[in-house]
């Protein structure tokens, strides 16, 4: 009998990238580019790690 198919992971990546790029620009509008970084990081990060242990259940 052959192996079903794992199902495609979710792409937390691309998340936290778009995140850290969208923070550094709201950052850079408010004249605040690194806390806009860290903030976009942070909160991206904390997603991603939310969709990984949804997914691993």
């Amino acid at each position: 009998m052959p192996d079903q198919p794992s199902k495609p992971s979710a792409a937390g990546g691309f998340l936290i990238a778009a995140g850290v790029l969208g923070g550094a620009i709201l950052g850079f509008v408010a004249g605040q580019p690194t806390i806009g970084v860290l903030i976009g990081l942070t909160l991206t990060v904390g997603i991603s790690l939310a969709m990984w242990w949804r997914e691993r259940g």
